[in-house]
């Protein structure tokens, strides 16, 4: 088997900020970066598609849905800059998968272990919902990282289009089969087989579910409990 190199990730990255094939969210990604939200109006934008973040060896691989307009859009990094990530990295820290509880920038020396984050799109679609056809442009960047990751032992999706479009990759990758198509749900856990990575569904930790109850600092915790007992910890 050929032993992945950092210089693949490297190339990887290189090819995901560099994507233009998206017309629609090549120009808002650029607009956002250049209008900028009054808070961050002294900021640099990212305004570029953005890359996963984490540790290359990691066992874990964390499925989000897009970059935020002003969280990712704007640090350049997953989950980094906005309320989804304040409420993700402080659960991570605490369960052991992060060095500190804060996602602030680039710079903020954030190191994550045996765990990386990706999403299903790289690019900040409008309204957070971007189209079946650039989900479908996307999604072979994803699973590239999959292959990357070579002690890959299961799939944490925030959301039910994480959830569905990890399980079409592995699908496809692992011709899986099934009499009952899995189903996503909040901190269920499926198990296809020697081989194959489990798949973990959880409510995204969006400013709508937190806000609203959907998904508690219990409930979360109880996921990345899940993950430490898949893991055989």
């Amino acid at each position: 088997m050929k032993m992945t190199k950092q210089s693949d990730w490297e190339a990887h990255d290189r090819t995901v900020t560099s994507c233009r094939i998206c017309p629609r969210l090549v120009a808002w990604r650029e607009q956002v970066a250049r209008e900028k939200r009054r808070a961050y109006r002294d900021c640099e934008y990212w305004g570029m598609p953005v890359p996963g973040f984490g540790d290359t060896a990691a066992r874990v691989l964390v499925v989000g849905l897009a970059p935020g307009a002003h969280g990712s859009n704007r640090t350049g990094r997953m989950f980094t800059g906005d309320a989804s990530g304040d409420f993700l990295y402080p659960a991570l820290y605490t369960a052991g998968f992060a060095s500190q509880p804060l996602a602030e920038s680039r710079e903020d020396d954030l190191k994550l272990k045996d765990l990386y984050i990706s999403a299903v799109c790289r690019c900040a679609p409008p309204d957070n919902k971007p189209t079946r056809a650039e989900i479908r442009n996307c999604l072979p960047y994803l699973q590239t990282e999959m292959d990357l990751l070579e002690n890959l032992q299961g799939i944490v999706a925030l959301g039910s289009l994480a959830f569905t479009e990890s399980l079409r990759l592995l699908q496809e990758r692992y011709s899986l089969e099934w009499e009952t198509k899995p189903a996503f749900g909040h901190n269920v856990v499926y198990r296809f087989g020697a081989g194959v990575p489990w798949l973990l569904g959880s409510y995204h930790p969006s400013r709508q579910n937190t806000q609203t109850g959907r998904l508690t600092m219990e409930m979360f915790a109880e996921v990345w409990a899940r993950v430490r007992a898949e893991l055989g910890e």
